[in-house]
Formats: structure tokens, sequence, C-alpha cells
């Protein structure tokens, strides 16, 4: 056990996850727990930096863990939580603010680009949610963080706050490592390839969610964006089809040059097809464990308990320590 490495990460309930969330993350963290201590969280206070309904937050948070699970995330292999359920994520996260500089924070990308799509909405938690972002991770002593790219800029927040506050307090926190797994892919907008995939994207053709039923999935690869070529082929300008090859190659196992052998001659029409069939049936068992969980939310509240008592106790440790170093009375 000692000599396992402590990963974290987590998801926002603020919308159903998509391929995109299951292809690129959720299949490495079930890869994750048979050989690591994992600690698997629902970040529900993120979501709040964009308004919320109440009532769907909530029901987003149930169906996010049931998604945790029905994507093979044992809960018995790892821990499985609730973030507004430890309350030491906040009280960690004003701690850091004072050791995160106000120009660290203004130069991140994300909080540039949610400002411009929320011009309305530009609040204090939209500017400083990458403190508690740092806060979620240093307080498991973190080892790596599996990311995609574009949270690179946060682990290096996270890693410098780390890095200062030892500094000023003394050793207190592991530096952790931003870590871009090998398998799984970085899947991008149906109707924007140049785009990641986003469960936030305005347009609903451009992401395909775990819950889509197989009409829906269809339609959305029919329409998906691709170019004046007809070859089912990798190569530069043929973003569209390289994502969609991208997604095959996830749900079959088949390699490009499979692939391309597989459609020579047979155009994108039928390529699109083929890749909507495969996605179908490759979430069709997720979608029925799905609904099997959500039907069963003593077991989903007995996870969340479960999860936040281990997570309080190893949290509690963590901030215990930072209350003495910086001069906090025990009581």
């Amino acid at each position: 056990m000692e000599d396992k490495k402590i990963i974290f990460s987590g998801v926002q309930p603020s919308g159903i996850l998509t391929i995109g969330n299951y292809l690129g993350a959720l299949i490495n963290w079930a890869k994750f727990q048979d050989e690591n201590n994992c600690i698997f969280c629902v970040v529900d206070q993120h979501a709040i930096t964009i308004k919320q309904v109440p009532a769907e937050l909530r029901r987003r948070t149930y169906e996010t863990l049931a998604i945790y699970i029905a994507c093979g995330i044992d809960p018995e292999k790892c821990t499985l939580f609730v973030q507004s359920h430890v309350p030491a994520h906040a009280e960690l996260a004003w701690i850091l603010n004072c050791s995160t500089m106000f120009g660290e924070l203004s130069r991140m990308t994300q909080f540039k680009d949610k400002s411009k799509r929320h011009h309305d909405n530009i609040n204090a938690g939209l500017f400083t949610y990458p403190v508690l972002m740092a806060a979620d991770i240093l307080l498991y002593q973190t080892d790596l963080v599996p990311v995609g790219q574009d949270q690179q800029q946060h682990i290096e927040l996270a890693r410098d706050v780390a890095a200062r506050f030892n500094q000023s307090y003394s050793e207190t926190f592991k530096i952790p490592v931003g870590f871009i797994p090998k398998t799984g892919a970085r899947v991008m907008s149906l109707q924007d390839p140049l785009k990641k995939m986003s469960k936030s994207d305005e347009n609903v053709n451009g992401f395909v969610s775990l819950l889509d039923d197989k009409d829906t999935i269809m339609r959305k690869f029919r329409r998906a964006v691709t170019d004046s070529d007809t070859c089912v082929r990798r190569g530069e300008g043929k973003d569209g089809i390289n994502n969609l090859m991208s997604i095959y190659s996830c749900f079959t196992g088949k390699t490009d040059e499979e692939t391309e052998k597989e459609f020579d001659g047979r155009g994108y029409g039928e390529f699109k097809e083929a890749v909507g069939i495969a996605c179908a049936e490759g979430l069709a068992p997720i979608q029925e464990k799905f609904k099997e969980l959500m039907n069963d939310k003593a077991y989903l509240e007995g996870v969340m308990r479960k999860g936040a008592e281990e997570a309080n106790r190893m949290a509690r440790k963590t901030l215990s320590k930072v209350y003495r170093k910086v001069g906090f009375v025990g009581l």
C-alpha cells in the first residue's frame, strides 16, 4: 500500500458527461484503481461559478456519481465522494488564496474564456476557482493528477502554490504532477473539430452524451463535420475525420491502418454510420448500469457517505497540519 501512488481527479456535475469525458478520462480512471490509491470526486463546488438551477445540480450530482460507477469505477477499490461533503476543500482553499498571487490567477486562460462566455456573471469564484482546484489536489498529498492538456495550467498553479507554501512554512504538501495518459483520446467537437468536445457546448450536435439514445447518437455522427475529400484516412486538414477515426479506434480497438483498410473506397457516409454504431454499442452497457444505479438512490447515498468519511479522514490530517503551520490556535 505504501508504495502506491495517490491519484486524484474530479468532474463537475454541470451537465451529463460526454464520450470525451469517457474516452479521455473515465476509462483511465478505471485502469488506475487496481494499482494505485485513487480518490475521485464529484466537484459540485466548482460547478456554482456558473449559475445553476439547484434542483438540477442535485440531480446531476447523483447522475455523475452513477456514471462514474457505471463506467467501471469501483467504490470498493477507490474513494468516491462529493466535494461539498468534505468541508476541508473550502477551508484549505481560503488559506491557499493567501499564498496565491493575483497576477497568477489573472493569467489563467480558462478564466479569460469563461469570462467571455459568461460576461454577465464574472464573479470572484470564477476568478479563484483554480485555488479551490489546488486545494482539492493538495489535501490528499496527491502524486498524480490525470488531466487533459487544457488543465495543465491549473496543475502548474497548484505546484507553484504548494512550493510557495512549503518554502514559507516548511515542508507540508507533496508537489503533484499532471499526468496525461498515453491511452485515451482527446475527443473533439463533432461540429468544430478544432475545439475539444464539451458538455457545455451550446450546439447539441457538437457532443455525444453518455446517455444519448442510439437514434440521437446516429443523427449526431451523420451530421459530423468532415472535409471535401472522400477517403477515410488521417491527414493534415482532415480534423473531422481524424477525430472520428480516434473515436472509432477507442470503441473498436482497431488501429488507423485497419480502419483505413476497412473503409477503403467506401466514403464518409458509411464511415460515419459505422462510428455511430460502434459508439452506441459501446455505451449500451454503461447506460443500462446507469439506469439501475439511478433507481437505487439509497445505494448511491451509501457510496457518498462512505466516500465522505474516507475523504474527510484524509483531508483533516492535511488541514490540521496546515492550520498548525500558519499559526491557528487548535482546540
